[in-house]
């Protein structure tokens, strides 16, 4: 017995990362899954990766034509929504002095744009007790040079999980932030490449631990605290910023 066992979850930019591993463990836990992606190639291999219970459609959660004919599938086939969880987003690097107007837009388009959209239009086929989890990032807790736009958008989704967990409390339904710090996904990976390197001048250079525990953390890891937030473990959380960094933002 899983612990999602008949319910639906939605689960975007679900190809590749921590929205895969979201989606393999909620199907291992029961549940249907609906994964989307903008590249039909990756996520066809993503949700064969999910197997039996994962359902994909191309979406591109910036595109609110995309959205609506992502929700019209899921109402036609599952009639209703269990969990959401917004997951897709991207990152550039870009100090203040090199930020173009494409990488602003496009930046803050998919992450913030699209999680408005993403919950907003899921409203209808939320029941009482739905879980809606947004993803943040440890980016939007810290001053990391060139992550500005990136962790602007991150810090307003969770101080829209505040809000939204406000608004819909009176429908039962709960809203938190997840909040990983580094993890080992390929976009995350790209985007620690182009952060600015120590040069290693002094003999007793070495390169700092990415968290206090030493090491990055496993996209496996983020998915097992997203699914408490989306089970029966947490009816008495919302509001919440669950950090997942290995201790990056407190230690």
């Amino acid at each position: 017995m899983g612990q999602l066992d008949n319910k639906i979850a939605l689960v975007t930019g679900a190809s590749t990362g921590i929205g895969l591993a979201v989606a393999r463990r909620f199907a291992a836990e029961g549940a249907t899954v609906y994964l989307t992606g903008r590249r039909e190639a990756e996520l066809a291999a993503a949700v064969e990766q999910v197997g039996g219970r994962g359902v994909g459609v191309r979406s591109d959660v910036s595109r609110l034509d995309d959205l609506d004919r992502l929700y019209a599938e899921i109402a036609e086939r599952s009639g209703r929504l269990d969990i959401v969880v917004a997951n897709a987003g991207v990152g550039d690097f870009g100090p203040l002095g090199e930020i173009t107007e494409e990488e602003y837009d496009r930046t803050t388009d998919i992450n913030l744009k699209g999680t408005v959209f993403t919950v907003q239009k899921a409203l209808p086929l939320l029941p009482a007790g739905a879980s809606v989890i947004v993803l943040s990032s440890s980016a939007a807790l810290r001053g990391a040079p060139g992550l500005g736009v990136y962790a602007a958008t991150k810090a307003a989704i969770r101080s829209l999980a505040r809000t939204w967990a406000a608004e819909l409390a009176d429908r039962g339904i709960r809203v938190n932030a997840l909040t990983p710090g580094p993890v080992a996904t390929p976009g995350a990976d790209e985007l620690r490449a182009a952060l600015p390197q120590d040069d290693g001048a002094t003999p007793a250079a070495r390169p700092a631990p990415p968290t206090p525990l030493g090491r990055v953390g496993r996209p496996e890891e983020v998915a097992a605290t997203a699914l408490y937030l989306a089970g029966d473990q947490s009816t008495f959380t919302t509001g919440a910023e669950l950090l997942v960094d290995g201790g990056v933002t407190q230690i």
